[in-house]
């Protein structure tokens, strides 16, 4: 059973009206994913996914190698990148992705560790998050 976007978006809402000044992106993710899990075993959590569409999005100081990063541990994890767009503006660049991880053996939080470790090598900004969170959280 899925949960109508109407109903995600209702959970998102009431997640940052509750979490007030509180409500960064991880801590809203974190209330809706234990809304969903509280409605019951038949509706699967956003977190437990293990594969289909995530988005990535970077940026950061350009420099030498970071989209070479990013797309070589996305390559090790066996994902494959839909869609890229990136763009410099003057020394900063920003980086959106849109990656297919069905075929990763590694769960999404895997991935977003290894994302961490590429974030904090590069002194840059990583964040990578669930198709359903993204537009959920987007379409507010």
């Amino acid at each position: 059973m899925s949960i109508p976007e109407d109903k995600i978006r209702e959970i998102t809402l009431t997640a940052i009206k509750e979490l007030g000044d509180n409500a960064t992106q991880q801590n809203v993710k974190e209330v809706v994913e234990r809304t969903i899990q509280s409605l019951g075993d038949t509706v699967p959590a956003v977190a437990e996914s293990t594969g289909g569409q995530v988005i990535l999005t970077s940026f950061g100081l350009n420099k030498p190698g970071v989209i070479a990063a990013i797309t070589t541990a996305l390559s090790q994890a066996n994902c494959d990148i839909s869609d890229l767009s990136q763009k410099l503006m003057g020394d900063f660049f920003t980086m959106i992705m849109i990656v297919d991880t069905s075929k990763s053996s590694l769960s999404l939080n895997d991935i977003q560790n290894e994302m961490k470790k590429i974030s904090d090598e590069m002194n840059i900004k990583i964040m990578l998050q669930h198709e359903e969170i993204f537009r959920a959280m987007h379409r507010i």
